[in-house]
């Protein structure tokens, strides 16, 4: 029930509102679009309804000016992003998406930041058979993007092998719980047809309402002492608090988010807040009533300002906490004591309960491809073969391939053996710490590069760390190619926002175990300026660290950069 003392801003809806009212419960007319060949691509308003169903339409930007001047259309294709709490899926799983990514993508699986696949370059008359087969792998991708709760992750880390299942089991139930109840998905993608001689029942969304949200949701769960989800950039962050072994509740963070525009103060990222805890069979009902919270104050007139973190800061922290307290009819515990000493992966094998184990390779980029002389897709082929455990995306864009059995391992290194799949040791910390995202050339809103420019960044500022001693310290580096911050660049000890083509804003200072954000350093700088910077503080950092200091908490210390202590304090 709303509360009347509370307001949601005021203002007409955005047009991406008034595309959700018409859309009958996100049908729109996309059923009927989908089947028209005469392009390949779909009018705007159904593209904005498609990412409810997991998919955009993008075009491949390196085409455009060519295909322009051929009066041609865009070289249209739909990226599709699947739904898998925790990022766990099985070794059949991986091998359908494999072969999807043969048959109808551009022949590479991306591993994004959320513990997913993404394929691209599907074009619009293979979208529905694609579906259908990751449908046929008990997967899907309804709610993978959307305004609505997206993919739910969960920490990865093989260290914790039994409470990481059961957290995975909570990451899943949350993931399922929270679903759109629209049958719009499977009647468009799926054939299904109502029962024919029932009567029209109407259809509602108990929890979303025909409205959905105003944005985006996004749940995490992160095991201490590894914050590898980061989980104070999450809408809703839940922090595992584990008693003798025995999980016995969840922190409770609200009001994280990384994304904002450039030139524009009133965006900004954000992080989330702990507000207190609850028993584990309470973790439904709080991320429910928070969702409601959101649905019912969030921005739905300005779009850049929707999502839940502004709704947390405008109304103000203790004000939602009592609204969601009112909702779930019961307070919060107090907040248990926790902490976090990085957010990165583990890398090679370790060995996990009941005798199994698991490997973490590093995957640069998160590009699952074969390359010269590196057939990376091929031997996670060979491997998901024969391997009867689990595959693990992991938030750092890495994958782990877990619960191997003692027979199966050997067989399985001598195939990572076979086709030089490693742990990256022979690569240096910075490297291994590093994430991007996709930028161009598919994503529409990039406005530099970033996954097929920062390797190459990186092998310069190599040449730097090696030289004063720091190839073995792990500093966190980040880059997206817009500010939407897919690859949370503000949680980055060095971060990179792209601004135009071969610019990029640079960002210092973020905590290397995701507790605190990084600020400006330098403005709209290429290649030959951002290691003329490094250049400078890489060395200092070598010479004037503190034992154990971390590169973020050094250049705040140093006085090089403020700290961030709050996203609101961001842009000053």
């Amino acid at each position: 029930m709303v509360n009347p003392i509370l307001k949601a801003p005021d203002g007409p809806p955005s047009d991406v509102e008034e595309i959700k009212e018409r859309s009958n419960y996100l049908r729109g007319s996309l059923k009927e679009v989908m089947l028209d060949r005469i392009s390949a691509g779909i009018p705007d308003d159904d593209n904005r309804l498609m990412k409810h169903h997991g998919s955009y339409l993008q075009d491949d930007r390196d085409l455009r000016n060519e295909r322009q001047k051929q009066k041609l259309e865009p070289a249209y294709q739909f990226m599709l992003r699947v739904r898998l709490p925790g990022g766990v899926a099985s070794s059949s799983q991986w091998l359908v998406m494999d072969d999807l990514a043969e048959k109808y993508g551009n022949g590479t699986l991306k591993l994004t930041t959320r513990e997913t696949f993404q394929m691209h370059g599907i074009l619009k008359w293979n979208m529905k058979k694609t579906i259908q087969e990751i449908h046929g792998a008990l997967l899907d991708t309804i709610a993978a993007c959307g305004d609505v709760n997206r993919n739910v992750m969960c920490t990865s880390n093989p260290f914790q092998s039994e409470i990481h299942a059961e957290v995975y089991e909570w990451a899943k139930k949350l993931s399922d719980d929270l679903l759109p109840r629209t049958r719009a998905y499977h009647e468009i993608w799926l054939d299904e047809e109502k029962v024919a001689g029932t009567p029209e029942v109407e259809e509602i969304e108990p929890m979303y309402g025909p409205l959905y949200l105003p944005r985006k949701f996004k749940i995490g769960i992160a095991v201490p002492p590894s914050n590898d989800i980061d989980v104070f950039s999450q809408d809703l962050g839940f922090i595992a608090v584990v008693e003798n072994d025995k999980l016995i509740g969840f922190n409770v963070a609200i009001g994280g988010g990384m994304g904002m525009s450039h030139g524009d103060k009133a965006t900004y990222p954000q992080l989330a807040k702990v507000i207190g805890f609850c028993s584990p069979n309470q973790i439904y009902d709080v991320a429910e009533k928070v969702i409601t919270i959101q649905r019912d104050y969030g921005n739905r007139s300005v779009r850049k300002n929707a999502r839940f973190k502004y709704t947390v800061d405008r109304l103000g922290l203790e004000t939602v906490k009592a609204e969601l307290e009112n909702r779930l009819g019961w307070k919060l515990d107090e907040a248990k004591p926790y902490h976090f000493d990085h957010n990165g992966d583990r890398y090679g094998w370790v060995k996990g309960v009941q005798g199994k184990w698991h490997f973490t390779l590093f995957v640069e980029g998160g590009r699952i491809a074969d390359y010269d002389g590196y057939k990376l897709k091929t031997g996670l082929r060979e491997i998901a073969k024969i391997h009867t455990g689990d595959f693990r995306l992991t938030a750092n864009q890495n994958l782990i391939i877990g619960n191997v059995s003692s027979q199966k391992k050997k067989k399985i290194s001598e195939l990572m053996a076979q086709y030089g799949l490693t742990d990256g040791a022979h690569h240096s910390a910075l490297r291994r710490s590093s994430m991007a995202c996709v930028a161009l050339p598919t994503c529409g809103l990039a406005m530099a590069e970033a996954e097929r420019y920062l390797p190459k960044l990186i092998d310069k500022i190599e040449a730097i760390v090696d030289e004063n001693g720091l190839r073995n310290e792990e500093i966190t580096i980040r880059m997206t190619g817009c500010p939407n911050g897919c690859a949370r660049h503000a949680l980055g000890e060095i971060g990179f926002i792209g601004k135009a083509p071969g610019k990029y804003n640079m960002y210092l200072g973020a905590a290397f175990d995701g507790s605190r954000l990084s600020k400006m350093y330098r403005e709209n700088i290429g290649e030959e300026e951002i290691l003329n910077e490094l250049s400078m503080l890489l060395p200092r950092y070598a010479k004037e660290r503190q034992e154990g200091e971390h590169f973020g908490d050094y250049v705040v210390r140093a006085g090089i950069i403020e700290a961030t202590t709050d996203g609101t304090n961001f842009h000053e």
